[in-house]
């Protein structure tokens, strides 16, 4: 028996919460082999005054290649790529890859304050990451970056962001809109149909990782071979249970709670 087989290209979260930290446990949870090629180490704190470290291109390459040769891989999805040269080296591999599932969540700001993305790095991002996606996932602020419009603040503004998304060219745009109404409506577009996707607003500050996890899950729906707006939906589910039950370490932003849909099901 073959389990489906998942890529994470993404940065490092030492605090657990986000990240390609996020993404694995995220995998376990939906039942796929999850793998990681880490851009970054991620470790915020107020000892060292340090908290962002770039790995080479060659590190990141090196990792791609040895889980894509030695285990293979039904779908790939991308957090924190940081730099114009990585995205380039990125969009090279995928180029190549043996799977076109792959779920592009554009991360530029972390829950902490980081800058994920340098701002030189964003029309890589527009210009030949995206084309390459199956979905995208950004959330509001992104993608206010990404059109280089201003906040998007109503729902209406929301499909026509879709809109707008989607000629930057992936296959679908799931804009999600969790912190806008009281119904944490997300939109999925395909160029045709508008899906308003509503679920439970959950009132609480402890949502770290909670992008990155979503898109994980997507992705490892994508690899069991789900449709695109049914892994959606599936993702949904899951990161809303996440949020519904998360942990609280007594210290600033908590992190959302991976087992929570397996523990507590959809209550």
């Amino acid at each position: 028996m073959q389990i489906p087989r998942v890529l994470t290209i993404a940065g490092s979260a030492a605090q657990g919460s986000a990240g390609i930290q996020a993404d694995l446990k995220t995998f376990q949870e939906r039942d796929v082999y999850g793998m990681a090629a880490i851009t970054a180490i991620v470790a915020n704190n107020p000892v060292t005054g340090k908290g962002i470290f770039i790995h080479s291109l060659d590190e990141i390459q090196a990792q791609y290649y040895a889980a894509i040769e030695h285990v293979g891989v039904d779908a790939m999805k991308t957090g924190m790529l940081f730099s114009q040269e990585i995205i380039e080296l990125v969009v090279d591999l995928f180029q190549q890859a043996p799977t076109k599932n792959i779920v592009v969540d554009p991360v530029m700001i972390g829950k902490m304050g980081s800058q994920l993305l340098r701002d030189e790095a964003i029309d890589a991002v527009k210009e030949k990451l995206i084309p390459l996606a199956t979905v995208i996932t950004p959330n509001l602020h992104e993608a206010s970056r990404l059109l280089r419009r201003q906040q998007i603040n109503t729902v209406e503004q929301m499909k026509d962001a879709a809109k707008a998304l989607y000629q930057l060219g992936p296959g679908f745009v799931l804009l999600k809109g969790g912190a806008l109404t009281k119904e944490a409506t997300d939109i999925l577009y395909d160029g045709e149909t508008m899906l308003e996707l509503k679920g439970e607003r959950v009132d609480t500050i402890h949502t770290s990782g909670a992008g990155c996890s979503f898109s994980a899950a997507i992705a490892a729906e994508l690899a069991k071979g789900q449709s695109v707006e049914e892994a959606v939906k599936i993702g949904k589910l899951f990161i809303n249970s996440s949020i519904k039950h998360a942990l609280s370490f007594g210290k600033g932003i908590g992190s959302t709670n991976h087992s929570a849909l397996r523990r507590y099901g959809e209550d």
